[in-house]
């Protein structure tokens, strides 16, 4: 099968090509004629199958077909990196058509936003918060929306997006095509789709185990020998585009100094920076000026970057589907990739359920000539604990009468 197969509007020939979009993915083959065919839909797929122009490339066909000048389709997200990431396909698809979209989210100055939504943008990629804010001040006009997009809907949940998505949904007209999109449902995912969606079509690719694009191995290691042996790891990979996990942002953003001390381009991506180094660091990773990210979940949904070739976990993810979800940044549009995980013994019991969704053992794998030995560094002494202060009895000031003697 191929895209002309899609009876798309000719319009979009050029986007696609553009694109390098040839023969479609799996969800792409089974969605993309149902949403063209006005369905609402609930959809699951793997990352990196091409899950986004599942969704663009039916709204730029229908709003080729009707007027300009008014936001016609929202499409919802729960991270401003996966908004950017959606308009910069939208852009792609839409090249020559004239249709324009704009993004829509907190951490930035709201004049550009409201600027392009009195221009008349046609396709709005939002986050909830913002949107809201906008809506209540009666900037974001959301009563022409013919087509709702929600994506990363269980993700929107574990952020507790929600409520605001719910608050949305009431915004924008009842009669209109909604689209979702989730990599697993909840109970209350699954209580917004009975209650957004109507008489939707289910759509499921690749549910539970990763992307058969990927290799998998563990390195099991002692807790205080994983940036060591993952310096180690690095200086036998090809670093051109490596992708490496942290759990938290402090881990991250120490990791990325200790490993630019070491003469590697790496930039970090985490809570704790702006939305304006954010976009720099995505910008520099995507293009090449730095060889490494080092980041934390926040990228591990929406960071389309079809070259990246490792994943390194450095901290074990807490669950099995942050797992999948993070190894799917490689191995993307039918590129091979390898995903490294450092293990710890407190990590086996995620080593186990993995295994288990996998159908398979994980290749555990040492790196020969590395001291698997050395001693963990000694603890600094701890001083005594700050207990209440002893009460001091003072002698009294007073004097002791003592008894006279009997008088005899």
């Amino acid at each position: 099968m191929n895209f002309d197969q899609f009876k798309l509007d000719s319009r979009l020939a050029a986007g696609i090509s553009r694109a390098g979009y040839e023969t479609p993915t799996p969800v792409q083959e089974q969605a993309i004629p149902a949403a063209l065919e006005g369905h609402d839909l609930i959809a699951t797929a793997q990352t990196g199958t091409g899950k986004t122009a599942t969704f663009v490339l039916p709204i730029l066909h229908k709003l080729l077909q009707g007027p300009r000048h008014k936001a016609r389709a929202l499409i919802v997200t729960p991270t401003r990196e996966l908004a950017e990431q959606i308009n910069d396909n939208i852009r792609t698809l839409s090249a020559g058509t004239n249709l324009r979209s704009a993004t829509i989210y907190g951490g930035v100055g709201t004049a550009p936003q409201v600027r392009a939504l009195k221009t008349g943008i046609e396709i709005l990629v939002v986050c909830p918060g913002r949107l809201l804010d906008l809506a209540a001040q009666g900037i974001a006009r959301l009563d022409n929306i013919e087509i709702l997009v929600l994506d990363e809907a269980d993700r929107m949940f574990d952020m507790g997006f929600l409520p605001d998505v719910r608050r949305i949904i009431k915004l924008v007209p009842p009669k209109r095509q909604t689209m979702l999109f989730s990599a697993t449902f909840p109970s209350e995912v699954e209580k917004l789709a009975a209650e957004a969606l109507s008489a939707p079509m289910r759509i499921a690719v690749g549910l539970t185990r990763p992307a058969h694009t990927v290799s998998h191995a563990l390195y099991p290691v002692p807790k205080h020998l994983k940036t060591a042996l993952t310096f180690e790891i690095l200086k036998r990979t090809d670093t051109n585009s490596v992708l490496i996990f942290a759990r938290t942002r402090h881990r991250a953003q120490s990791l990325s100094i200790k490993l630019s001390r070491q003469g590697y381009r790496v930039t970090s991506l985490h809570s704790d920076r702006t939305q304006g180094q954010r976009q720099s660091a995505l910008n520099g990773f995507k293009d090449g000026r730095y060889q490494i990210m080092v980041a934390t979940d926040i990228a591990a949904r929406g960071l389309d970057v079809d070259s990246i070739s490792h994943v390194i976990n450095f901290d074990m993810p807490d669950t099995a589907d942050a797992y999948i979800h993070r190894i799917g940044r490689t191995g993307r549009a039918e590129r091979t990739g390898d995903a490294f995980t450092l293990v710890t013994p407190e990590d086996d019991e995620m080593v186990r359920e993995l295994e288990k969704i996998m159908k398979q053992s994980l290749p555990r794998e040492t790196i020969e000539g590395f001291d698997y030995n050395v001693p963990a560094p000694a603890q600094p002494a701890q001083p005594p604990p700050r207990g209440p202060k002893p009460i001091l009895h003072r002698p009294s000031s007073r004097k002791i009468h003592k008894p006279h003697p009997p008088r005899r």
